[in-house]
């Protein structure tokens, strides 16, 4: 049903609106004249600084790169252009995130790394907080990884970005895209910790192949992986990627393999030098 002309709403809904609009955008809305300045600057200042400390603390890298007056300038626009659809604070990163995506246009002096930075330390947030219980996954965490099914946590996020967000601060902001993108996991491992690696193409594919095929072994993966690549000696990818899962597993992004009695058929061992 389409909401009511505010003409229409009771008197005390119209005030509220009203009293909200001031808060938000204090230059475009006058507030109520029966409440003097001295009071609604109260509200104003409270509700600001609430948004703005919770994006201080969601964001340490973005607030210590921008100037005072442009990180300001920056949450005054969110706070009174943004309609959050959360009522939950853990979620106002997140929230930013859409603004800078879907309705900030391009600022003076915003550095061109701005959303890919922003998200990047969302993702370390998202993680640091994320309630996917990797347990609720069975994985046998000795398992073979070459003929077993290798269980990716769900704490991982395998990402890529234009810039080399993960190595931005104060004495490094560049001003162009890396050669190459950067192909990060970022994870959140058994001892609670966030975490990051760097990867290359291949393994942030075979990463994907383990969603894409969540019934195929390691090896299988791998061989696929060799087949894409067209590499003429097969064994040789296998064997590096075999070492790889090793390393995955160790770092808890791969949490093991799926167990046996899952009915999943096991490739035989001598598959391997296939």
């Amino acid at each position: 049903m389409p909401a009511s002309p505010m003409s229409e709403r009771p008197e005390f809904q119209r005030r509220q609106y009203e009293l909200a609009a001031h808060i938000r955008n204090p230059e475009a809305s006058p507030g109520p004249r029966d409440v003097e300045d001295r009071r609604l600057g109260i509200y104003r200042e409270l509700f600001y600084n609430n948004v703005e400390d919770l994006l201080a603390a969601n964001f340490p890298v973005l607030r210590e790169l921008l100037p005072d007056a442009q990180w300001h300038g920056l949450v005054r626009d969110f706070f009174a252009r943004h309609r959050c659809r959360t009522p939950l604070f853990p979620e106002i990163g997140q929230e930013l995130i859409a603004y800078l995506h879907d309705e900030r246009s391009e600022a003076p002096g915003d550095p061109p790394f701005l959303l890919e930075l922003a998200h990047y330390e969302w993702v370390e947030l998202a993680l640091a907080i994320g309630e996917e219980d990797r347990n609720a996954l069975p994985a046998d965490p000795n398992g073979d990884l070459a003929r077993g099914v290798p269980v990716l946590s769900p704490l991982a996020w395998s990402l890529t970005y234009r810039y080399p967000v993960h190595r931005i601060g104060p004495d490094f902001q560049p001003s162009e895209p890396g050669e190459q993108p950067s192909r990060l996991v970022v994870y959140r491992d058994r001892q609670e910790q966030v975490c990051f690696l760097e990867v290359n193409a291949v393994t942030q594919r075979l990463l994907e192949l383990m969603k894409e095929k969540a019934d195929q072994s390691g090896l299988e993966l791998l061989k696929r992986i060799a087949d894409e690549l067209k590499y003429p000696e097969p064994e040789q990818v296998v064997q590096t990627g075999l070492a790889l899962l090793a390393d995955l597993r160790r770092r808890d992004i791969i949490l093991g393999t799926r167990p046996e009695d899952s009915g999943v058929p096991r490739p035989e061992t001598e598959t391997l030098s296939e």
